[in-house]
């Protein structure tokens, strides 16, 4: 399985089958907005921004004051 990155790259993934249940809608609506071209490839996308996410926060915590950090429309 190949999954899309930024900037139009493919990247070969180290993937096995699994099975989860999904609130269709909302992957359905994942996949729209993460621009995917399936729902796994949008779980795929999520769950790397939301580990990059947690890694950034983390990096935020231990670096305190000396960074910050202001998400945006907040």
């Amino acid at each position: 399985m190949y999954i899309q990155l930024p900037g139009g790259k493919y990247m070969k993934a180290g993937v096995r089958m699994t099975s989860i249940r999904l609130d269709t809608k909302l992957a359905d609506d994942a996949v729209k907005t993460l621009g995917a071209r399936s729902r796994s490839e949008a779980v795929h996308i999520a769950l790397r921004e939301v580990v990059a996410l947690r890694k950034f926060k983390g990096m935020m915590a231990k670096h305190g004051g000396k960074m910050k950090f202001e998400a945006h429309g907040s």
